[in-house]
C-alpha cells in the first residue's frame, strides 16, 4: 500500500526565513507539532516543537533573530508518495524521525506521516485481523 493513501495531505509549512515566534504560533493554532520548511515547495527541513526546545530554549538563544533555518533539523529525510509502509518505518527507525515529508517524482511535498499516523494504522490492521479471527475461531 502506498504511503500516500494514508498521509496527511494537510501539511503545515513555511519558508526558510521564517521567524520561529511564527512557527510557534503556527504550530499552536494548527495543533500540529512540527512545521515542513519549503522552498518552491520543496521540502528542504523541518522544525519540531523539540527543536524549538532544544535548539532555543535549551540554548537560552534569543528567539527574535532566529528563522525557521536556523533552528530546523538538518539532513531532512524525504519519502516517495509511492513507496510502501515498509520503507516509511524503515527510515523512521533508522534516522529516529517522528515525522516524515511526502514528495512526488519532482520533489514537490505532497504530504505527511507520522509515527502516530503509523501506529493507528497498525491498530486498525490489528483490529480487522481480529475480526477474521473471530469469525473463524471454533466454537468451545
Amino acid at each position: 500500500m502506498a504511503v500516500e493513501r494514508f498521509a496527511r495531505s494537510d501539511v503545515v509549512t513555511a519558508a526558510p526565513d521564517a521567524p520561529i515566534h511564527e512557527l510557534a504560533t503556527t504550530m499552536r493554532e494548527s495543533k500540529v507539532g512540527s512545521v515542513v520548511i519549503v522552498d518552491d515547495d520543496e521540502p528542504v527541513g523541518i522544525v519540531t516543537d523539540r527543536d524549538l526546545t532544544m535548539r532555543v530554549l535549551a540554548e537560552h538563544a534569543d528567539p527574535d533573530g532566529l528563522a525557521a533555518e536556523d533552528v530546523m533539523s538538518p539532513e531532512l529525510r524525504t519519502v516517495d508518495r509511492d513507496a510502501g509502509f515498509y520503507r516509511a518505518t524503515e527510515l523512521m527507525n533508522n534516522h529516529s524521525i517522528r515525522r516524515l515529508p511526502i514528495v512526488d517524482g519532482d520533489g514537490a511535498l505532497v504530504g505527511i506521516i507520522t509515527a502516530d499516523d503509523l501506529s493507528e494504522l497498525v491498530a486498525d490492521e490489528h483490529g480487522e485481523l481480529v475480526g477474521v479471527l473471530r469469525e473463524q475461531r471454533p466454537p468451545y
